[in-house]
């Protein structure tokens, strides 16, 4: 086993209680989102028919993300998290690629809508449908605070002393999970949300790369940083080679995510322009298949 891999990276701040006690909170609180989400499909289904309006592979991808959360804050990720800066980094990642997109494609509005008493349920659909509301829920708008709001927090939460806090405490380190989990989901949900609710096509992928860029300069910074940028405690056997490997795995895998989704997207708005577009402008013939009209020099009689 490497160094890297055995030192400890968190301070002597840690209280086991505390981690304990979060640990407990994270569960319960995944397993409240699984049981409200469960139970608001099952009503959905029961009045629609099963696989209508949340189909299938939604209600799949909403229990994988919560997987996926769980995984994060547990077993070997959350150990690779307490030794390097690089496995911190990569629990990132997961919270940011992996389940914010899977917990957005779910569509969990509706179903945990659902679940929750009809009053409560009414007041939700009140504030639905209230100006200011409607407004904050313009697809331009929405896109607008969405890639903002993971961009602040992205930035935020690695800055040295933001990061240094999160470390040496759990309740810290907590609410920063909760912010890169929160602002995934809300950012993943116009572009993997449902149909009805997702952004236009170009929306979206001014979404996806204005907010790239931002992450890919953060990454940079870490990756081609000539010394370390947080304290010593928080990194690996190697600081430096760890801050470097940590910007690289921040770069590389939201590059490719973002552009895979982009370039789909993208094309999809294309063949979707194409298969919408009249028969006329094809360049075949005219529907109907009437003659195309005569050019003057043949209604002249100029061209025999």
């Amino acid at each position: 086993m490497s160094a890297l891999s055995v030192h400890q990276a968190h301070g002597p701040g840690q209280s086991p209680l505390a981690e304990s006690l979060l640990a407990m909170l994270v569960v319960v609180t995944v397993c409240l989102l699984a049981a409200g989400y469960g139970r608001g499909v099952q009503e959905l289904w029961s009045r629609r028919g099963a696989g209508h309006v949340v189909p299938r592979w939604r209600v799949a991808a909403f229990g994988a993300g919560l997987l996926v959360v769980l995984g994060t804050e547990h077993g070997p990720a959350h150990e690779m998290a307490e030794s390097s800066l690089a496995g911190h980094m990569a629990q990132h990642m997961l919270l940011l690629l992996v389940a914010g997109p899977l917990l957005a494609a779910g569509a969990a509005g509706l179903p945990l809508s659902m679940a929750v008493p009809l009053p409560l349920r009414r007041l939700l659909a009140r504030c639905r449908v209230a100006p200011p509301m409607r407004r904050l829920r313009h697809p331009g708008t929405y896109a607008l605070l969405a890639g903002g709001g993971q961009t602040v927090v992205l930035w935020f939460w690695h800055l040295p002393g933001p990061y240094a806090a999160a470390v040496d405490r759990p309740a810290v380190h907590a609410t920063e999970h909760l912010c890169f989990l929160a602002t995934a989901w809300l950012f993943w949900a116009p572009v993997l949300g449902s149909p009805r609710h997702r952004a236009p096509a170009p929306v979206t992928v001014l979404l996806l790369a204005g907010t790239m860029l931002p992450a890919s300069a953060l990454g940079a910074v870490l990756t081609f940083a000539p010394q370390p940028i947080y304290p010593r405690r928080v990194f690996g056997a190697d600081p430096l080679p760890d801050q470097q490997l940590a910007g690289l795995l921040m770069w590389a895998p939201m590059d490719l995510a973002v552009l895979v989704v982009a370039l789909t997207v993208f094309l999809g708005w294309l063949l979707r322009m194409d298969r919408d577009r009249p028969d006329g402008l094809r360049g075949g013939p005219p529907p109907g298949g009437t003659r195309p009209m005569a050019t003057t020099a043949e209604a002249e009689g100029v061209v025999p």
